[in-house]
């Protein structure tokens, strides 16, 4: 593949239309501190060109969770492959509910039946193209991303009376400062946004199986380069003119607030709404904006589809075929896989309407499984001196952390009301329905004081999942030192190779890459690695 497609590919499956609908309300919400995790989101790319890439790339490897094979053995690659195969069925749902709730917003057009042709047409040409299909339909999905956001950002600017109307506003109200409080149960600070995005992108760029999948397809690592770059200034102007355009919304509706009129029925509706009252007085308008949408949605869905494909068939199905089995069979497998996680993800869009704003949805749910992840192969990648016990141990206390913290704070603020600080609206300006009943953003002050884990900012889920395994396999892999085999210096990330000492077998070479199907063969590699 040539780095221009496998960049805008890269671009599209990273913004889906999650971030186009959710950041911008998050903005009008929570105010324009999310910048922040537009640059985390860079940081992760070069974590991704200095970290994991070079040790990936190297093994030539398809997917990522062999490498885990090689550094922790198989019992941690399976248990890996599972969660990151969990998390894809959590998170694709939300995937496919945020273009199919803009086109119902729009059009009127049941969000059921919008579902079932969005998935039916996504599985289709994932199962029919493979790979290539996926960058090539992303490369072109994310020109209609872009073009939709720049339309708006163009004709909405004009319409509110220009960028220095749209900085006043929200420079009065607030929306522009930085809070710098270091309290972690306080929802958007610069430290929560920040540092906690950092390891929940990490998950998705720096050890994702879509995004690393994507850049192992390049013939070379200087052309891996090229395609991070272009990623990284695409990226950027996805996410900050999304942005922006949370800030043109809020300019327009803060002093006639349509959810405080209960226009709308989420904030998620935002941005249609925007659209349809505002920048949609341009013919065509609106029609570009849902393509726009729906082209973040089958990029995203169709990527992770392929690449869940990828994992399950290596990590659970290929150890189990005859030797020499059939090519052709091999692909009717894949296919079947895409089906079935399209049908189990289409059949959950369902619960996921009844679960709240999409973006803070979308980072609780997919933390349960990213913080375990990311810390595995950051353990793998960075700590020479951790053997398979520590990782493992380490891997389902973090697991375990992590759902007892997001469970239990998803069980809290459904049982109890949350006050919620958001940026100050309100209707006096309506020239309709003026006696609208204001919705109450203070609710209940009396509720019980929850457990102090469940107070903690979503942002920080995946940072927490990190350090449990960090905190928990480095001791037990200490313990344990004396019981495993050394490592090669191939498995570990180049920017720690200082850090390996006597302790760990030097071997300047990269092993050579066998696809593991069985035991005998496992124990080969253990040897090669030797």
């Amino acid at each position: 593949m040539h780095p221009l497609p496998i960049a805008l590919s890269l671009i599209s499956c990273n913004v889906s239309g999650i971030s186009i609908m959710a950041v911008p309300a998050e903005v009008y919400r929570f105010g324009a501190q999310y910048w922040l995790n537009g640059f985390a989101m860079q940081l992760s790319i070069v974590v991704a060109y200095y970290i994991t890439l070079p040790v990936f790339y190297n093994l030539g490897i398809s997917s990522i969770y062999e490498y885990l094979n090689m550094r922790f053995g198989s019992r941690l690659r399976i248990l890996a492959s599972a969660l990151f195969a969990m998390q894809i069925i959590l998170y694709l749902p939300i995937v496919i509910y945020v273009p199919a709730l803009a086109l119902s917003q729009v059009t009127g057009f049941n969000i059921e039946i919008i579902t079932l042709l969005l998935c039916g047409v996504c599985i289709f040409y994932t199962t029919i193209g493979g790979l290539k299909a996926v960058v090539w339909t992303d490369a072109l999905q994310v020109i209609l991303m872009m073009v939709s956001i720049i339309a708006i950002v163009i004709i909405g600017t004009n319409s509110i009376g220009g960028i220095s109307k749209v900085f006043e506003v929200t420079s009065k109200e607030g929306l522009l400062l930085l809070n710098f409080d270091t309290d972690p149960t306080v929802r958007d600070t610069v430290w929560t946004i920040l540092l906690g995005s950092i390891f929940y992108w990490g998950n998705i760029i720096s050890v994702g199986q879509s995004s690393i999948q994507k850049c192992l397809a390049l013939p070379s690592f200087k052309e891996v380069r090229t395609a991070l770059i272009i990623f990284a200034i695409g990226i950027g102007l996805m996410i900050y003119g999304s942005i922006y355009i949370g800030l043109l919304v809020y300019t327009e509706y803060h002093e006639c607030d349509p959810l405080k009129t209960k226009t709308i029925r989420v904030p998620d509706q935002l941005l249609p709404y925007y659209v349809l009252n505002v920048v949609g007085k341009v013919t065509g308008l609106p029609g570009l904006f849902i393509a726009g949408v729906f082209s973040g949605g089958l990029s995203t869905l169709s990527a992770t589809m392929n690449a869940v494909s990828c994992t399950i068939y290596k990590d659970f199905i290929a150890s189990r075929l005859p030797e020499g089995y059939p090519e052709e069979k091999v692909n009717v497998i894949l296919k079947w896989i895409v089906v079935v996680i399209g049908i189990i993800c289409t059949a959950m869009v369902f619960v996921v309407e009844q679960l709240g704003t999409i973006l803070p949805l979308v980072v609780a749910i997919t933390s349960i499984t990213a913080g375990p992840i990311v810390g595995v192969f950051l353990l793998g990648l960075l700590v020479p001196r951790a053997n398979s016990k520590g990782a493992f141990v380490g891997c389902l206390s973090s697991i375990i952390t992590s759902s007892f913290t997001i469970i239990g704070s998803y069980y809290y603020k459904i049982k109890y009301p949350i006050k919620l600080h958001v940026k100050p609206t309100s209707i006096d300006e309506c020239s309709i329905n003026q006696n609208a009943t204001i919705i109450n953003e203070f609710l209940q002050e009396s509720n019980p004081e929850p457990f102090y884990l469940f107070k903690i900012s979503f942002y920080y889920y995946t940072l927490i999942g990190v350090l449990v395994v960090f905190l928990v396999a480095i001791p037990v892999s200490w313990i344990t030192k004396n019981s495993e085999p050394k490592v090669t210096k191939a498995l570990i990330s180049p920017i720690m190779h200082w850090a390996i000492h006597e302790d760990v077998q030097m071997n300047q070479q990269p092993p050579t890459y066998v696809s593991a199907t069985n035991d005998v063969e496992l124990k080969e590699i253990d040897s090669l690695l030797e």
